[in-house]
């Protein structure tokens, strides 16, 4: 009787098998291939619409010296206040019961407490532009409840207030125009690439890498600006009559708060290949919303304290609904050194 397994039939069963192997390992590889690719900015911002549309809805989201002092009056197991300021800054002066954070830790911080605990968190730095920053990163990730604190340290004390008063401004006053500029053509959203798949993992992993740079790549000065007008696609963040009187930035386009920069109306016409320079009042606003184009993937950036640094009286002689610092702003309020 013929041997079942002889040399002849073992090398020929041994090539069937290399070639069974090959054939699932290249199956496996063409299925890798044809795996769909997923637009990581198009699944966030659908996540981000669909759960608040925080930027579009509640933002900016902001809390006053003055309403923090009663709730520590009223209850202060209620308020949980985070100072995002540098450790040396902190140790100069600080709301009582504050506690110092690193701004790339802020997420640990929220992930080592229950915040649902607390009525309110307010966030806290010296002119309410990074906590603006900060608060809208956290309000993104859910946390219905952070504030920033309005004008920041300048408006507890006398002491801090130099953060704002030292930036007041009309360098730009002359320069402001009034002719309209329309907004660019639609275009696509900006490419990120997290290698997450669903809208909640591409947040987190965008809210740590936002958290990790710092707020400073999110903000230019107004000098900066002017410097290379042509350069930028510049939004002007407030109603359309006051784009027109006093006016604004040359070659800025007029984008209505929580109306514009939605994926139904205007959002995809902030371009995608350039600097987009956001400007509102004080530079608070702003902040809120270059954090959210950030995520997106948009090179955002916030004119630091806004039009208060550049047409200050020119504000306040119009007073048609603008946000500007005023002395009574800052409360005086006690410190803890």
């Amino acid at each position: 009787m013929k041997k079942l397994f002889s040399k002849n039939n073992i090398i020929k069963i041994n090539l069937i098998a290399l070639l069974l192997i090959f054939a699932f390992v290249g199956c496996s590889k063409d299925d890798n291939i044809n795996e769909p690719q997923i637009n990581e900015s198009e699944v966030l911002l659908k996540y981000l619409e669909e759960n608040g549309d925080f930027i579009n809805t509640a933002a900016p989201a902001m809390i006053t010296a003055e309403d923090i002092k009663t709730q520590l009056s009223v209850d202060a197991t209620k308020i949980h206040i985070i100072d995002i300021r540098p450790a040396a800054d902190f140790a100069n002066g600080h709301i009582d019961g504050a506690v110092n954070v690193e701004l790339a830790k802020l997420r640990q911080h929220f992930q080592s407490i229950n915040p649902a605990s607390y009525t309110k968190i307010a966030i806290v730095c010296f002119s309410g532009q990074t906590a603006s920053y900060a608060a809208s990163l956290m309000r993104l990730l859910g946390f219905n409840n952070v504030f920033a604190l309005k004008w920041g340290m300048a408006s507890w004390h006398t002491d801090f207030k130099e953060a704002w008063t030292k930036k007041l401004s009309n360098a730009r006053a002359t320069q402001f125009v009034k002719d309209e500029t329309p907004k660019g053509p639609e275009g696509p959203l900006p490419t990120i690439n997290t290698g997450k798949k669903t809208g909640k993992e591409i947040l987190e992993a965008r809210v740590d890498a936002l958290l990790a740079k710092g707020y400073t790549e999110a903000t230019i000065t107004p000098d900066e600006v002017f410097s290379k007008l042509n350069t930028f696609y510049i939004v002007n963040y407030w109603p359309k009559d006051q784009y027109l009187d006093p006016g604004h930035i040359p070659g800025a386009i007029q984008y209505t708060p929580k109306a514009d920069l939605k994926s139904t109306t205007f959002l995809k016409t902030l371009p995608a290949n350039k600097t987009v320079i956001l400007y509102c009042y004080t530079g608070q606003t702003s902040s809120f919303l270059a954090a959210y184009l950030r995520l997106l993937g948009y090179d955002a950036r916030s004119i630091l304290f806004g039009a208060n640094a550049m047409i200050y009286d020119l504000m306040k002689a119009k007073d048609k609904g603008f946000t500007y610092w005023k002395d009574t702003e800052c409360k005086d309020y006690d410190f803890k050194k």
